[in-house]
């Protein structure tokens, strides 16, 4: 079964789809009904990770799995933090940009070098980065979104 047809990522999608909304005023993508298959098969990369201490991501649209060069099983497998080029100053870079995710509720400007599952580094630029909370007001991760990125 695609991941988009289970309970799990259609509220997934719910979730995503009203944090965007709702921090920014604008919607990522128009609602038509089937909002879980649309984002999955978005052409922009769309990626979140849950709270776990070292965040392990919990959703990735097939346009970020082909990116990754990840299958579902291996994305929904991977801290966040793997993906990151490996030196400090781009896991720093990444840390304090959450950080400001976190307090400011989300960020539209934030660029870096991430790396493919292959080993493969691609830069990202204007990505917008923003945090996920239910209907409660709790907190439940954060997500990603780009629609520019370079091989290296």
């Amino acid at each position: 079964m695609p991941p988009w047809k289970t309970p799990e990522i259609i509220a997934h999608t719910t979730l995503l789809l009203d944090s965007y909304e709702q921090l920014l005023g604008k919607c990522l993508l128009p609602r038509s009904g089937d909002e879980a298959q649309s984002l999955y098969l978005a052409t922009f990369p769309v990626v979140s990770h849950g709270i776990e201490i070292d965040p392990i991501f919990n959703y990735g649209n097939q346009c970020a799995l082909d990116l990754w060069q990840l299958t579902w099983e291996e994305l929904t497998r991977t801290p966040s933090r793997a993906t990151v080029a490996g030196d400090e100053l781009g896991e720093e870079e990444r840390e304090r940009m959450l950080a400001k995710v976190r307090s400011q509720g989300y960020i539209d400007y934030y660029q870096g070098v991430r790396v493919t599952g292959k080993g493969q580094r691609f830069r990202i630029d204007r990505a917008v980065v923003w945090n996920l909370t239910d209907r409660n007001g709790r907190y439940r991760g954060q997500a990603a979104t780009f629609s520019h990125w370079e091989f290296l």
